[in-house]
């Protein structure tokens, strides 16, 4: 019997959008949405970062409600605008509360989800699948924080792996000079260290700006064999042009929330050579079970939306929120969601690796590389 159950439950978090239905939701009713806020960039120089995750995350969403949504209700996924600043994430996040939204979803970025981490601690809300890989918000453990990608300190370890294995030790870095920059040169501060190196040089630029003016001079004067940029798409971009136009011949490499199809139509053509660690499978190669739900939606409904990693990430946060609520037996209740996503366990969604327990809640580890072309595309 017990042997049934399981195998009844696993092949539940197998389905995905195209099997819904399966599971019994009927039209929506008279009990209301089920409101979640998400406070993100949709404008400035980080926006694409939040208009991607939010599209697939509404892909998502749209399909899961076109099947009646989860026990009769419609999940509603509400934004506001923080331009990637932390004031006013902490103010959309302040809004979203007075609402009384069931969870707070798919934040993006360090020093923004660390301005709103008070807030929704002591209102008691569950902040789900935050852009970011910071462990100021892994460590200490905080019941109410889900995490669906790997840590920054998981990326940096596998990008100094790889540079180390190809013989390089003169390792710099160029950082944000804020929360985020500062946990991404922590981690490869730390990778460094496991393989008894230091970092070579390093060099800031401010949150929401290009100017990468003296942060070139600084690392191409200091001849690193490569640089790992610990920033968004705009500075990478600007940085690597300039770096490249001083004379620095090697090469780059950047952590996910880089924005890998934002920073390759940024560089265009140079974008040739440069690699980005990724938390997400491939949204290009329909060999994993994710992506291939992924594509179909796209397909079916969501042809405006375009397959690329932040919207595939966006994807599926989604698609995990929804299994949480449907283990959570459809009550839409804030504890029956932190306990439904922790009965998700170490089952895979939809083939995603995920894992949930209730003394961890550091979802994957995740990590793989890959390179851009000068054409737009990306080899993993």
């Amino acid at each position: 019997m017990k042997q049934a159950a399981l195998g009844r439950r696993r092949f539940s978090i197998g389905l995905g959008v195209s099997a819904i239905a399966g599971f019994g939701l009927a039209r929506a009713q008279s009990e209301g949405p089920i409101v979640l806020g998400q406070s993100a960039p949709f404008s400035g120089p980080a926006a694409q970062l939040g208009v991607q995750f939010h599209a697939g995350a509404k892909l998502y969403f749209d399909a899961l409600n076109a099947q009646g949504g989860i026990g009769r209700r419609l999940v509603e996924l509400k934004t506001l605008d923080d331009g990637y600043e932390p004031d006013r994430c902490a103010a959309n996040t302040r809004k979203f509360i007075e609402q009384d939204v069931l969870a707070l979803f798919g934040y993006v970025g360090t020093p923004t989800s660390l301005a709103a981490l008070p807030l929704f601690s002591q209102a008691k809300v569950p902040f789900f699948a935050p852009f970011t890989g910071a462990e100021a918000l892994r460590q200490p453990f905080n019941r109410l924080i889900f995490h669906v990608r790997a840590s920054y300190n998981d990326e940096t370890a596998v990008i100094v792996r790889q540079l180390t294995h190809l013989g390089l030790s003169r390792i710099a870095v160029l950082h944000q000079d804020d929360a985020y920059g500062k946990a991404g040169l922590d981690g490869v501060v730390l990778a460094l260290a496991e393989e008894k190196l230091k970092t070579h040089a390093s060099a800031t630029v401010a949150r929401n700006s290009v100017d990468v003016a003296a942060a070139v001079e600084k690392l191409v004067a200091a001849k690193p064999e490569s640089i790992v940029m610990v920033t968004t798409y705009a500075a990478s971009a600007a940085f690597v042009r300039a770096a490249r136009k001083a004379g620095y011949g090697g090469t780059f490499y950047n952590l996910s929330f880089v924005g890998t199809q934002a920073l390759a139509d940024e560089l265009g053509k140079d974008a040739a050579g440069v690699v980005i660690s990724q938390v997400m499978p491939s949204p290009f190669q329909t060999t994993r079970q994710i992506a291939r739900e992924f594509q179909d939606a796209i397909k079916k409904g969501g042809s405006k939306v375009q397959a690329n990693y932040s919207s595939m990430e966006g994807y599926v946060a989604a698609r995990i929120f929804a299994e949480g609520l449907r283990q959570g037996g459809g009550k839409a209740t804030r504890d029956s969601l932190i306990s439904g996503l922790e009965a998700i366990g170490t089952a895979p969604v939809s083939g995603y690796p995920i894992s949930f327990s209730a003394s961890s809640h550091n979802g994957s580890r995740f990590v793989e590389m890959s390179m851009l072309t000068g054409d737009g595309r990306v080899r993993v």
